[in-house]
């Protein structure tokens, strides 16, 4: 018999998610079988499984956490925002179409709940251990009509529910006291502990709350969490991004990421940031790219609209910025919906991203992109020959990645090179070229997404950098897998030794 445990929070970045990574890896740790499960889940920060589905990527780092292949099973709804209260609506890894907040909340919602149902079925077959990850708040009096994915889920399970405050921002006490008076009384006991996320300081002070809580509530405290920082662990969704900007480590190489409105798959660039001598920020606005000084690399993200992240470049001023870069010199590369913003024009005559027909691009790359109803959705293996990249010569195998992409793009000049060949897509053998280099090496573009986790390459575009700035080659000394497993241990770690594992592992022994 499958036995769940529910992680719902208080509010939305309690640590929701981190707590169910934690857990996934203690249980396959103490030798379960153990999946992770979310049954809808809002979040740009999107992945490609092995069989070309879309899922969102905290589901992702919980499946890694259990040494499993992603599913979308795993998160059976993915709702990605389009902008204007809208977004794009995904069905075990397909869209379906994109839809009002209004529509989908008032009704649509329920509907997809048997798909839910199903999902649970299918991982019940195969796990006997289900980590499930609420969101939001289940005390939204507002939303719980339609809701599909908080206590709708623990009761259609009679699943324990564990209630998480963030205590870092204040207010946890009244928060958890606040969150279970405005349940129902049967949701009310489906709730059997309670966890204090993120503390800093001496966990012994907080004993008086921790009693206070246990008498106030009834529910047993199973622990306290500590704020744990530098995780190296992928982000959920662009809800962190209010964490990043401006980098001040005191780094040889400087990279600004444009944070556009509707940045997606952020996480490309995590691998680079975690290299000694880079800093990695995101700016938002021409005078953000002023404050930086002298930047040795300017990077397009993916853009879940990139005909409205391109207007948003243009009307706030940071096309103008970023062309004056260039011009002068600094190096610029685009990923995805970046990749597309690099060309001349982008073109929607389905209005598949928005009401417009489309909008001039950057101009740096000969191409032209026009977007299809189709979205492209696969994992890839890609080899590099001979990128000409600032005066260096680029080459890698078993480059891994996926894309994610409704856009094809045609060439229109015969003097940019097309450095990447994609060998394996969806576990079939091809031969297709990839990515674009300007003729001066200057401006790069790719659709691959994660091509940064490759550590050869991404070392060699930052050696390209130093040597450009008369800094010497580094010679790489990171394996990013290696380092997320033991980061994925090191939360584990962390996360048993504050919770009373004890108490959890009766919690679920008594379903």
């Amino acid at each position: 018999m499958t036995q769940y445990i529910m992680l719902q929070g208080t509010s939305s970045n309690v640590g929701k998610s981190i707590l169910a990574t934690a857990l996934c890896r203690i249980f396959l740790q103490d030798g379960r079988h153990v999946a992770p499960f979310k049954a809808q889940n809002m979040a740009l920060n999107s992945y490609v499984t092995k069989d070309g589905k879309e899922m969102g990527r905290a589901q992702v780092a919980q499946a890694e956490a259990a040494g499993l292949d992603p599913d979308v099973d795993m998160n059976p709804v993915l709702l990605k925002p389009t902008g204007n209260a809208s977004s794009q609506v995904v069905l075990l890894g397909k869209p379906i179409g994109n839809m009002s907040a209004r529509d989908y909340h008032k009704g649509y919602s329920t509907k997809l709940f048997g798909e839910v149902k199903a999902a649970l079925s299918r991982l019940e077959e195969k796990y006997d251990t289900v980590v499930i990850e609420g969101a939001g708040s289940p005390a939204e009096v507002n939303l719980k009509a339609n809701d599909i994915v908080n206590m709708a889920v623990a009761r259609y399970l009679h699943a324990p529910v564990l209630l998480i405050a963030d205590i870092d921002r204040g207010g946890a006490l009244a928060s958890l006291v606040g969150t279970l008076e405005l349940l129902t009384l049967e949701e009310r006991d489906l709730v059997k502990g309670l966890i204090i996320n993120k503390f800093r300081g001496d966990v012994t002070l907080l004993q008086p709350a921790v009693e206070f809580l246990e008498e106030k509530t009834g529910k047993p405290v199973l622990g306290i969490v500590p704020h744990v920082v530098h995780l190296g662990i992928d982000d959920e969704d662009s809800v962190a991004l209010e964490t990043k900007g401006i980098d001040d480590k005191k780094a040889d190489i400087k990279i600004a990421v444009i944070k556009t409105p509707k940045i997606s798959n952020f996480t490309d660039f995590e691998c680079l940031a975690g290299e000694d001598d880079v800093s990695v920020s995101y700016v938002d606005l021409p005078e953000e790219l002023e404050k930086l000084g002298k930047i040795d690399l300017i990077m397009l993200p993916g853009s879940k609209n990139t005909t409205e992240d391109m207007i948003y470049i243009r009307k706030c001023g940071l096309e103008e910025k970023i062309k004056e870069m260039v011009g002068s010199g600094t190096p610029l590369i685009g990923i995805c919906g970046g990749y597309q913003m690099l060309g001349k024009e982008i073109r929607d005559p389905n209005h598949t991203e928005s009401q417009l027909d489309g909008t001039p691009g950057l101009g740096l790359l000969d191409m032209v992109t026009t977007f299809s109803a189709e979205k492209l959705t696969s994992q890839v293996i890609a080899e590099c020959h001979g990128l000409h990249f600032l005066g260096q010569t680029i080459d890698a195998e078993g480059l891994h990645g996926y894309e994610i992409h409704m856009g094809e793009t045609e060439f229109t000049g015969a003097d940019d090179e097309h450095p990447l060949v994609i060998t394996e897509r969806a576990n079939e053998i091809v031969n297709a070229e990839e990515g674009t280099v300007r003729a001066d090496g200057h401006v790069f573009g790719t659709y691959i997404h994660g091509i940064f986790d490759h550590d050869e390459f991404r070392r060699a575009i930052i050696n390209a950098l130093r040597l450009r700035k008369g800094l010497p080659a580094l010679e790489n000394k990171r394996n990013v897998y290696a380092e997320k497993q033991r980061a994925y241990d090191n939360l584990a770690e962390k996360v048993r030794a504050a919770l009373d594992m004890d108490k959890l592992y009766k919690i679920l022994g008594e379903q």
